[in-house]
């Protein structure tokens, strides 16, 4: 997962987190608290979670980072770097049934399936688990109670099989990264809701064509790269009135003219290297200020339109085209 990505990843819920740190004042649950050990236990009692003792009475004060409502109900949750696990998804974290945040970071020994005790996670906000080795398919079933959900992040890990269209039933579902996995099939339609929303699914094996919802609503993030993704997106996911900062299609096998398409004038990140676009560079672009462009590896051919904004892309941004030409590559000849 790109550094930008993996830092909206995590804005959310250490918002939350801190928050919610901040008002614990009551010692936890002891229900929560037996849960917590019997998470302990079965990831092999991890040296990082040393604090987590049946000694300790209070366990929103064990470390790292356990966090507690006012009430002393477990409502965040986060795991980091735990290095000497190895060891399946612990089922104990669906005891945690008050759980609005599970942050789950570089535990690569963690492996299996989510467990179906996730489904007892009504309450859960913001699931974000990257770098694991977990695998199976995308629990959307276990998730299907979870209609408070609003990041779902699964990334850098194993997960194989479709992405389940039945996650567009999550109302608040707005940040979506399943990035770095095994995914295979189709990008199902409508699993993002609101304005504000982040799809990055880079880093797959998905195929089919990339549905229209996601360039008409409200789409900060597109990151669909590295995968098999065919089709014409051009009249679909562009509009110089569409409000993405972020498109990044590259290396798939879309096919479109790009000569006359307009692109979203706050776009700030463009990608469209390794695909088989053809036709011309779009004008268009002179008005975008584009902080990353990439066209590289397609059929592009023509001159590459000069001024404004275009000056501050290098010759590797057109690289190994079919026939492009002018500045900054050399300059046209022939009627080009």
């Amino acid at each position: 997962m790109s550094n930008d990505a993996a830092a909206a990843s995590s804005w959310i819920p250490l918002l939350c987190l801190v928050f919610a740190r901040s008002s614990s004042a009551m010692e936890c649950n002891g229900g929560d608290r037996a849960a917590l050990l019997r998470v302990k236990a079965q990831l092999g009692d991890p040296v990082r979670l040393s604090s987590w003792q049946p000694s300790s009475a209070n366990c929103c004060a064990w470390e790292p980072a356990v966090f507690c409502s006012e009430s002393g109900r477990v409502t965040g949750l986060a795991l980091f770097s735990l290095d000497d696990v190895s060891a399946p998804v612990p089922p104990a974290l669906g005891e945690l049934t008050e759980l609005a945040i599970l942050q789950v970071e570089s535990v690569r020994g963690m492996s299996g399936p989510i467990p179906p005790s996730f489904a007892n996670l009504s309450r859960l906000a913001d699931l974000d688990i990257t770098g694991t080795s977990i695998s199976g398919p995308v629990p959307a079933a276990y998730l299907a109670g979870a209609t408070k959900l609003r990041t779902l992040v699964i990334a850098d890990s194993k997960l194989a099989g479709p992405i389940p269209p039945s996650l567009a039933g999550l109302p608040n579902l707005r940040y979506v990264d399943l990035s770095g996995n095994m995914l295979t099939g189709a990008i199902p339609p409508g699993l993002l809701h609101g304005s504000y929303t982040f799809l990055i699914l880079s880093h797959n094996q998905l195929t089919g064509e990339i549905p229209g919802c996601y360039g008409a609503g409200g789409a900060h993030t597109v990151d669909l790269s590295h995968n098999r993704l065919t089709g014409d997106p051009s009249s679909s996911l562009f509009g110089i009135t569409r409000p993405a900062t972020k498109i990044d299609l590259s290396w798939n096998e879309l096919a479109f003219d790009m000569t006359g398409v307009r692109f979203p004038h706050h776009l700030r990140f463009l990608d469209l290297s390794h695909n088989r676009i053809t036709g011309r560079v779009a004008k268009s672009l002179m008005d975008i200020k584009l902080e990353h462009f990439n066209v590289s590896d397609n059929e592009l051919c023509g001159e590459i339109p000069a001024g404004r904004s275009m000056s501050s892309h290098g010759a590797e941004c057109y690289a190994r085209n079919k026939c492009l030409c002018g500045t900054p590559l050399p300059p046209c000849h022939g009627g080009l």
